[in-house]
């Protein structure tokens, strides 16, 4: 085994240092804060208070959804994306770059105000709706989980198309030749050859996606609602609403393990899908 060079540990001192304050110690001070009652004594209450309150497993569960339909949106729309930028020639190559990261050019705000215009009951899609007579009467988009999973997945995707194509790069162009020459079709070569080498970039852009997805307050705000109470805007209610700061800080202990369980179930499903097509 290679050890590191005491100058390496050295150079990796300040950033360790810089976790150490900005991370691990702010995150050890919520776990206690979780860990007191309103009196300020040590009490496990406060996830006791969440595990039975049907509502509050509701939210979680319904920001998980939420996460994992945007993750699924952002792979079938970013995927093929991707595909086309490896296959593409070079000025076209600029043009799909400029696509997709001009959307990462533009605040997030912006761009969530944007999809409210969109969504909107005066808005483009029902004013196209309406003009080609295809809705007799506004529909209900704005403030829906469909409308939120939309303005979600246009946010995230670059987050999805960018290591797809970092990891679609690095195939060599030879195999999907020689898996052509020994008779497998389009489909067949794309499963067993391009899919599984381009999985480390698959499971890069999920964990992005659905990080950033069930953890985008503004646009779960603006675009879900008050009607749509998901984690984000549930912890901000009892920590800066209600000042229950122990319930608060015990909401989020358990929104990190519940993502980092579902970080561990994508890179779970990975390894075996990748097991399965080298099977």
């Amino acid at each position: 085994m290679r050890v590191p060079a005491p100058y390496g540990l050295r150079l990796a001192l300040p950033l360790g240092l810089f976790f150490a304050a900005f991370f691990a110690v702010p995150l050890f001070l919520l776990l206690g804060v979780s860990l007191q009652d309103a009196e300020g004594h040590a009490s496990l209450g406060q996830y006791a208070r969440f595990l039975g309150d049907s509502f509050s497993l509701g939210v979680l569960l319904a920001t998980l959804r939420v996460g994992l339909e945007v993750t699924v949106c952002c792979l079938i729309l970013g995927y093929p994306l991707a595909l086309l930028f490896i296959r593409a020639p070079g000025w076209a190559r600029g043009l799909i770059t400029l696509v997709v990261l001009l959307p990462l050019l533009t605040s997030v705000v912006v761009r969530t105000f944007a999809w409210i215009v969109i969504l909107g009951r005066q808005g483009i899609v029902n004013t196209t709706l309406l003009s080609l007579g295809l809705s007799g009467t506004p529909l209900r988009l704005l403030y829906t989980e469909g409308g939120l999973v939309a303005a979600l997945t246009q946010v995230q995707l670059p987050l999805m198309v960018l290591p797809l194509i970092t990891a679609l790069g690095r195939i060599e162009p030879n195999l999907a030749d020689a898996s052509a020459a020994l008779g497998a079709g389009s489909w067949r070569t794309f499963l067993r050859v391009t899919l599984p080498l381009s999985l480390p970039g698959l499971l890069a852009g999920s964990v992005l996606c659905f990080a950033g997805a069930i953890t985008s307050f503004i646009t779960q705000s603006l675009v879900g609602g008050g009607q749509m109470i998901l984690m984000p805007a549930y912890l901000y209610q009892q920590a800066i609403s209600l000042q229950n700061w122990p319930y608060a800080a015990a909401i989020s202990v358990i929104f990190l393990v519940s993502v980092l369980m579902a970080v561990w179930a994508i890179n779970g499903l990975g390894r075996l899908a990748k097991g399965v097509a080298h099977a």
